[in-house]
């Protein structure tokens, strides 16, 4: 999972993964994580549910070595998680152990339960049957108590060994003796046969919380056909370079990511989008790797490869966020370090107890192995990683990358989501949809110079203006100056005239006024929706463009679901009051934050939240990036750029805004599951515990109970994979 070795970006420091061996509970990754963040300079977060460790690490002061020597000191294995990747599966070797323990155990307790099946030597034959069972079946358990003993430290392994050895040991000793007190040779056997298949299923429900992300890993092509001297050369993807062109053909999938160079075609990325619609490419549209061509041949060029590629990037967040840990986990995590001990306090307490009582041996013995065999911390531990694995993996399917388990609890407090009109709201490809040009201008030269001083900007409205001149005109005149002042307009000398483009206020501030006819032309425009842009040259005003950007489909069915979800939507966006009004009053919005230019949408972000709103911000462009990193909770598009999304909380793979909705919902979801485990586990143990000291528990039932609330825990949160976004269900 995720990358061996990944060096920041903004620091000396290097990250790694590390696989590790030989956890059997959570109080085992508790001390994992104590003893590797005592080195200097380590920041270390240890994952029970999926076995790994993300260390971020200063390579100055601590090596890799010194890491997995740290681990192993503390009496567990660790390899970095490439090297360790093919390890045989647990779940086969605890259910190895189970078969046999289930084999030998299963006769003892029909002997010492049917009393009429017995003989002479029964108890003889159960010490013969039940010794394998404790000691070599359950072998794992009492290494891994013998380690923690070395190191002074006792873990769940440490319950077990405890419970176990102790009725085997009572019991021999009873025996070999001759005393008349009751054996507990069944009890030793079941409870162990019990545990390891706890530890079996849990195993199993463990790595199926983890299947989506490894499916997501296994979706690249594994072979590309390169282009060389014009011919297509089969070769491995790993062998793909940045530059490269490569054939896909009908049904094939991208190799890796890229441009179309040349074909057109439909394209399946419902693997990265949760989309179940292909979208069209064309030249000069990109193309991610491993989604499918759906019909037409395409000729790609490789602008990203390994790790680089959107998948690869996908499927390291998302195993980031796996290996974080959510607020909520803090206490579990305290309770766990602890619990063990107390337990081991409790048990010596409970048979005092029962001495003192008066009760048999037998009576006191039985309440202080219950106690020990019912207390587990495994299911606080499973808690919110289980969660965690299977909320971001199945949102890794639907297009949903989840950073970091700490922006759960951002999600179930939003108030206000704000959300930016271009791009976000709208398709953001802008196109003209009408010029009107002064009396006396050509329609012609007001196109043209307008279009040449736009050409030199990189705003959506600007290339729609330079793209439309270029259609209709051809070439355009070159600018010999340019300069854009952000969210207002740009200024430009053409043809030797001085040029202004932008906003009424803008050629304002240059003394340039729109005449009446003009005026009239930009209200008339602007109250059906149109974004309008002056055009000035040498002093005076000669027309005005106007812009369009279509609404996406889904924009409505967002606001609906988001409304649904509780939360007000907020419409940010550049354009006047008027037009921005109307596309909000079309999709469901009747809050607009107008006119506000891009170094201003942080300050709107900021000023509601002194309101006392909790806000989520949507948001796909570079000046999104501030105001996303403002909000409570940034979700940005995954059709943006690299600067909006890597500010963001969420990132939304595909550009439909439903997956907004889709998202809150998910990690609300994720977080109510989180809490349910944490409750049904504390609950567990407050229960039963005051249970087996008052002796109403068997220990055969205690075992059972607890292998139960592993399983229990794990199963819970296996059903956020049966989670459905709003857009499977259209």
């Amino acid at each position: 999972m995720a990358t061996a070795l990944e060096r920041t970006s903004d620091r000396a420091a290097e990250r790694i993964e590390l696989a590790l061996g030989g956890m059997t509970c959570a109080s085992c990754a508790t001390r994992i994580e104590k003893r590797l963040n005592k080195l200097e300079g380590v920041s270390a977060s240890v994952n029970y549910a999926s076995e790994e460790a993300a260390v971020t690490f200063d390579p100055g002061l601590v090596s890799v070595e010194d890491l997995i020597g740290a681990v192993e000191a503390a009496g567990y294995h660790a390899t970095p998680a490439q090297e360790g990747a093919d390890e045989v599966d647990p779940a086969r070797v605890w259910l190895l152990r189970l078969v046999a323990a289930a084999v030998l155990s299963v006769p003892v307790a029909v002997l010492t339960w049917a009393t009429q099946l017995q003989f002479s030597g029964w108890r003889w034959l159960s010490l013969g049957l039940t010794a394998p069972v404790v000691l070599v079946a359950g072998w794992p358990f009492h290494r891994a108590a013998a380690a923690g003993a070395r190191h002074l430290v006792a873990t769940m392994d440490t319950l077990i060994s405890l419970g176990t050895l102790a009725a085997l040991t009572w019991s021999t000793v009873v025996l070999a003796a001759g005393i008349h007190e009751g054996v507990y040779f069944d009890a030793a056997g079941l409870i162990t046969a019990l545990i390891l298949l706890g530890r079996y299923l849990e195993a199993r429900a463990k790595r199926r919380s983890g299947e989506a992300l490894r499916k997501l890993l296994e979706l690249g092509a594994r072979e590309a056909r390169v282009l060389r001297d014009g011919q297509e050369v089969l070769v491995a993807v790993e062998q793909l370079r940045v530059g490269d062109l490569f054939v896909v053909r009908p049904g094939e999938k991208v190799a890796t990511d890229g441009v179309v160079e040349s074909g057109a075609s439909a394209v399946d990325a419902s693997i990265l989008t949760g989309e179940s619609v292909p979208v069209d490419v064309r030249p000069g549209d990109r193309v991610a790797g491993a989604t499918i061509n759906v019909s037409g041949r395409l000729v790609v060029r490789a602008t990203g490869v390994g790790a680089d590629t959107a998948l690869a990037q996908i499927a390291r967040l998302v195993g980031q966020a796996q290996a974080g840990k959510a607020p909520v986990q803090r206490l579990a995590d305290r309770v766990s370090g602890v619990f063990v001990p107390v337990v081991i306090v409790l048990s010596l307490l409970t048979l005092a107890g029962w001495l003192l009582a008066g009760a048999s041996a037998a009576a006191a013995f039985t309440a202080a192995v219950a106690v020990i065999v019912i207390a587990c911390p495994c299911a606080l531990g499973l808690a919110t990683p289980t969660a965690l694995m299977v909320g971001t993996g199945r949102g890794a399917q639907l297009g949903i990358v989840i950073k970091g388990p700490e922006m759960l609890e951002q999600t179930r407090q939003v108030t206000t989501v704000v959300l930016d009109k271009t791009g976000t709201v709208t398709s953001g490809r802008m196109a003209v949809s009408s010029v009107v040009a002064a009396d006396g201008v050509e329609e012609a030269e007001l196109l043209r110079l307008a279009a040449g001083a736009e050409h030199a900007s990189e705003h959506p409205i600007a290339r729609a203006i330079a793209d439309h001149g270029r259609a209709r005109l051809g070439e355009l005149p070159e600018t010999e100056s340019f300069v854009n002042q952000a969210g207002l307009g740009v200024q430009a000398v053409l043809d030797g005239h001085g040029v202004l483009v932008g906003r009424a206020a803008f050629l304002e501030e240059w003394s340039v006024s729109l005449p009446a006819a003009l005026a009239g032309a930009a209200d008339r425009l602007e109250a059906g929706g149109d974004t309008v842009v002056a055009v000035a040259w040498d002093g005076v005003a000669r027309g005005v463009i106007a812009v369009s950007d279509q609404l996406k489909p889904s924009s409505a069915e967002a606001i609906a679901e988001l409304k649904a979800l509780g939360l007000r939507p907020v419409l940010l966006t550049g354009d006047n009051e008027r037009a921005a009004a109307t596309i909000a009053a079309r999709i469901g919005i009747d809050r607009v934050l107008a006119g506000v230019l891009p170094d201003g949408k942080a300050s709107e972000i900021r000023r509601l939240q002194e309101a006392g709103e909790v806000v989520a911000m949507v948001g796909d462009g570079v000046n999104d990036a501030p105001a996303l990193a403002q909000a409570d909770l940034g979700l940005a598009i995954g059709t943006g750029t690299d600067v909006a999304i890597e500010a963001s909380d969420l990132t939304l793979v595909s550009g439909d805004l439903r997956a907004a909705a889709d998202a809150i919902r998910l990690a609300r979801r994720t977080l109510q599951t989180i809490k349910g485990n944490l409750f049904w586990a504390f609950a567990y143990n407050v229960a039963a515990i005051p249970l087996a000291i008052s002796g109403v528990l068997d220990p055969i039932i205690a075992a059972a109970a607890m292998s139960f609330s592993s399983v229990f825990v794990v199963s819970n949160s296996l059903r956020l994979r049966r989670f459905r976004s709003g857009r499977e269900n259209t």
